[in-house]
């Protein structure tokens, strides 16, 4: 793939890009590698349209961006340990897996630089994700609030998807298709600042929202939730979204240091299947 030159073309949101011009089936080259990252770093979401992968591409190219993520809570599909199916039948009646906005797994002490996800059985509408450019919402947010955040940080927890009695609890789990392994260590609490700078761009952004955010710390519960829920109206406001479409055999990355993203229903009665990685980051 020597001497390859991938087009990127800017989605006109407020993040985003579609690439082409590579095969994701094949192994990159490292200076290919080194311009979607480039690209990845610049627009924070990009999608790879009309790509056939195996597992085991969906894998290499998740390694040729660093190692692979830890990730809780859910079982791993056969033979691929570093991959879960984001799926939901045709029958399913239950919330939406991922349909609040969330950084992923931002609860554990080293969160994950990036997520992967490949679709294979993509509905005929509906199922769109969603994306809220951290950066910009940090950039743009009015000064009386940002002082009222910068310094402070953020106290993570799954407590209210994968606890026992969460969303994604014991209750729900016999109906869903997702292998979720509901557990008492989403009771964990992990801080993290709540505005930090990209460690690699250096750009500042806000990292997560209420949801996986149960507090601040040294503050109390009715100190807290009223900044956070401020914030999270601040850092969800539709001019910092970008709204994906999917189509099969597509690839999308994105930067979990640089978005929040959500899920979105409005496919009841058809199938959804994606294959999904992520990136472990420092």
């Amino acid at each position: 793939m020597a001497g390859i030159e991938i087009e990127v073309i800017p989605s006109g949101g407020a993040c985003g890009a579609a690439v082409r011009g590579v095969d994701l089936s094949r192994p990159l080259d490292t200076d290919v590698v080194a311009a979607i990252r480039d690209a990845w770093l610049e627009h924070l979401v990009l999608a790879f349209p009309g790509q056939r992968m195996s597992a085991g591409d969906l894998e290499r190219f998740t390694l040729a961006f660093g190692p692979f993520g830890d990730d809780p809570f859910i079982g791993p599909i056969d033979d691929h340990h570093n991959i879960i199916a984001v799926e939901r039948r045709a029958d399913e009646t239950g919330p939406v897996f991922a349909e609040g906005w969330h950084t992923d797994w931002s609860f554990q002490a080293t969160p994950p630089a990036g997520t992967c996800l490949y679709s294979i059985t993509i509905p005929p509408h509906g199922g769109d994700t969603l994306f809220a450019n951290q950066h910009l919402a940090f950039e743009k947010m009015p000064s009386d609030l940002k002082q009222r955040v910068e310094g402070l940080n953020a106290i993570h927890s799954a407590r209210g998807a994968y606890a026992k009695n969460g969303v994604f609890g014991e209750h729900d789990v016999a109906t869903r298709s997702m292998d979720i392994h509901p557990s008492d260590e989403a009771l964990n609490e992990q801080t993290h600042p709540l505005i930090r700078p990209h460690p690699e761009t250096k750009h500042e952004a806000i990292f997560g929202c209420v949801g996986y955010i149960i507090g601040i710390e040294g503050k109390t519960k009715e100190e807290s939730l009223p900044l956070l829920s401020e914030l999270y109206t601040w850092q969800t406001r539709e001019e910092f979204q970008y709204r994906h479409q999917w189509e099969e055999n597509m690839l999308l990355m994105w930067d979990n240091r640089s978005v929040l993203h959500m899920a979105t229903g409005g496919y009841d009665g058809f199938d959804r299947l994606l294959h999904r990685t992520t990136i472990g980051g420092p």
